[in-house]
């Protein structure tokens, strides 16, 4: 049962997450973070570190919708194993509805 990260993420990606991850489940796309479900482990360190509360667990209602993204995007963007800064106007966007349809990037980070 993998964890997923939601549109909360979109605009804000902040790497908190990937700082405290023992298997480096998570890939960078230009701007949000996901996690890669068949090498997530399901240890939960991840989600109470994410200043958006953007990572859900696949049993939460709100993980079906995006699990498959995860799933996509992880296996074309760079894999994170390191705490980096959030983008500059992360701040701004933290808690914005609607993300996906409004800013989602399919470029990956870097």
């Amino acid at each position: 049962m993998p964890y997923v990260v939601t549109d909360d993420c979109i605009r804000c990606k902040y790497t908190d997450c990937v700082e405290v991850c023992p298997v480096d489940c998570f890939y960078e796309g230009e701007n949000m973070l996901v996690i890669h479900p068949d090498e997530c482990i399901d240890c939960g360190v991840c989600e109470p570190e994410c200043p958006a509360e953007a990572i859900v667990p696949d049993t939460d209602g709100r993980a079906e919708a995006w699990m498959q993204l995860n799933r996509e995007y992880s296996a074309q963007w760079p894999n994170l194993t390191r705490k980096k800064d959030s983008l500059p106007d992360a701040d701004e966007y933290k808690g914005v509805g609607d993300k996906y349809t409004k800013f989602f990037s399919p470029k990956p980070g870097g």
